[in-house]
């Protein structure tokens, strides 16, 4: 119960906004904009990969699980509801990558930013985005094409609804608006309420009397987001006491375990060791998540969505070419950024140290004695240096005896 009074206000956001934007969601699909894709897109499987890029550039500025919901109704209706999971894995994987090197796309990129991490050290995270975008996503464009191509034949005449479009573009707005705002201005309020989800329900039921909501497909979505809370929950359990040192390695190593353990704590315990290079760890506790369909809130929110994708050995199965693409795209930005790692870009490590020494420089003048046998431990082992280099140099040992040479 100590554990849930703790995490309350994060488990509390994580279900109003996947609620909120399942929502959003319907009023998106309402809106027919979906069923005008088909007619923008490309033939072919180049389609496929051109909606995958979609969802990757509106995740920069999006939440991922509002990115990833977009992405997963439009694919419902370009494909006519056969979507294959590993292009389910590719929608989640340009989720969480399009929001990697943006500080307003992901929360972990939002936490370095308000700890003081330049937006320019994160965006070096979209060279690793890009160079995996191209692994995951031609593969699963081929795959999708194969299982079901994009159907040109889109209805004729469609009106699209405005209104709808605008209520959807309110709700992100003002998410985006209130994540901002508070992290910049009041962050303690992060900690005590839902910002949030709270500002996306007041848009939703703002707007309910000129577009009402879907309330239907609450029940319905009820199953997979409690399911979230409890991974959340449990995950909040784990006894991550410390991390192993800052490099190149570590940052890789938490990618993977990122997929299994929620990203958050991670990049918290990295930033309150320091040392990182933080485009890198934008980059693996962002999209690492991908690699298993409860690894992000994204692949969660798909789930509601798409109940099929419920397991990890279809997810690992049919969207191998994701784990490709978060190793291949590590090393692509190692070889052409390098690894940077910044110092620690906080006074602790320091002011702890000057503490120390302060406290050893108090403590010998309080104890004369003490600052005494320091200076006459430092020069008896000195002497003791001095005398050996001597014999070192005479051939003598200490009792004085003639050493043979060699």
């Amino acid at each position: 119960m100590l554990q849930l009074h703790h995490e309350w206000v994060v488990l509390a956001n994580l279900f109003l906004l996947l609620k909120g934007f399942a929502i959003l969601s319907r009023h998106f699909e309402n809106s027919r904009i979906p069923d005008a894709m088909p007619a923008l897109l490309p033939d072919g499987w180049n389609g496929s990969l051109v909606l995958l890029a979609v969802v990757f550039v509106m995740s920069a500025f999006l939440d991922n699980i509002a990115a990833a919901l977009i992405g997963g109704t439009m694919a419902r209706h370009v494909f006519r509801g056969k979507v294959h999971i590993g292009y389910l894995a590719a929608i989640v994987a340009a989720a969480n990558a399009g929001g990697a090197g943006s500080v307003v796309g992901d929360t972990t990129t939002t936490m370095m930013w308000i700890d003081g991490i330049s937006p320019l050290r994160v965006v070096e995270a979209y060279v690793a985005s890009v160079a995996g975008f191209l692994i995951y996503g031609i593969p699963a464009s081929l795959v999708q094409h194969r299982h079901s191509p994009i159907e040109k034949d889109a209805q004729r005449g469609l009106h699209v609804d405005w209104t709808y479009v605008g209520i959807v573009a309110a709700i992100l707005i003002v998410a985006v608006t209130a994540n901002v705002t508070a992290n910049l201005k009041f962050p303690a309020v992060l900690d005590a309420v839902p910002v949030i989800g709270l500002a996306v329900w007041t848009v939703i039921l703002a707007a309910a009397p000129l577009r009402r909501p879907d309330w239907a497909i609450m029940p319905e979505t009820f199953k997979g987001t409690v399911f979230l809370l409890a991974l959340v929950t449990n995950a909040s359990f784990m006894p991550v006491e410390e991390l192993p040192v800052a490099s190149w390695q570590t940052a890789l190593g938490l990618g993977f375990l990122s997929s299994v353990f929620d990203n958050i704590p991670l990049t918290a315990l990295a930033l309150k060791q320091g040392g990182y290079d933080w485009g890198f760890l934008a980059y693996t506790v962002g999209f690492g998540g991908s690699m298993i369909w409860f690894g992000s809130s994204a692949g969660v929110a798909i789930s509601n969505m798409y109940p099929e994708v419920r397991s990890v050995g279809l997810w690992l199965r049919h969207g191998w070419f994701v784990v490709v693409a978060y190793i291949v795209g590590f090393f692509v930005m190692f070889a052409i950024v390098g690894w940077n790692s910044d110092p620690p870009h906080k006074r602790v490590a320091v002011d702890v140290n000057y503490q120390t020494a302060s406290g050893l420089r108090s403590e010998a003048r309080l104890h004369p004695d003490v600052g005494s046998f320091c200076r006459e431990e430092h020069h008896s082992r000195e002497g003791q240096r001095r005398a050996g280099a001597f014999e070192s140099e005479t051939g003598r040992s200490s009792a004085g005896a003639r050493l043979t040479p060699p």
